[in-house]
C-alpha cells in the first residue's frame, strides 16, 4: 500500500487514541480537551514521539516508518519544519500500517511510550 495512504489512516488512528486517552485521563475541563489533544497531535509531537519509540520498533516497524518519514514532501505544515513533518509522516505510516494488520494492542504499547 502506499505509504501515503497508510499516513492518511495513521493519523486519524492517533488522534482517536489520544481523544482515547485524554477522555480516560486527563483531568482538565471539557473545554480544554481540544486544546491538549492539539498539542499532541500537531507535527511536532508527533515526531517527538517517534524519536521516543525508534529503539522499540521490530525491524518491519523500522521499515514502515522510513519509508514514511523518507517519502517526498513538498511542503509542511506553517507550524512544523520539513523535518518534524517527515518524521510525522513516518510516524502516521507506522501506525497506519499497524492498525490495518490487526495489532492494536502494538499500537497502545507504542503510543503509550511516545505520550
Amino acid at each position: 500500500m502506499p505509504v501515503a495512504r497508510l499516513a492518511f489512516l495513521g493519523d486519524a488512528v492517533y488522534e482517536l487514541v489520544v481523544r482515547e486517552q485524554l477522555v480516560e485521563g486527563a483531568e482538565v475541563p471539557f473545554e480544554k480537551l481540544n486544546d491538549l489533544k492539539q498539542e499532541f497531535v500537531k507535527a511536532s509531537a508527533q515526531a517527538a514521539a517517534a524519536i521516543k519509540i525508534l529503539p522499540l520498533l521490530t525491524e518491519k516497524e523500522e521499515q514502515i516508518y522510513r519509508r514514511g518519514r523518507n517519502a517526498k514532501h513538498k511542503t509542511a505544515p506553517k507550524s512544523a519544519s520539513l523535518g518534524d513533518y517527515a518524521k510525522a509522516t513516518g510516524f502516521e505510516a507506522l501506525l497506519g500500517y499497524l492498525w490495518l494488520s490487526g495489532q492494536k494492542s502494538r499500537i497502545m504499547e507504542l503510543v503509550g511510550s511516545g505520550f
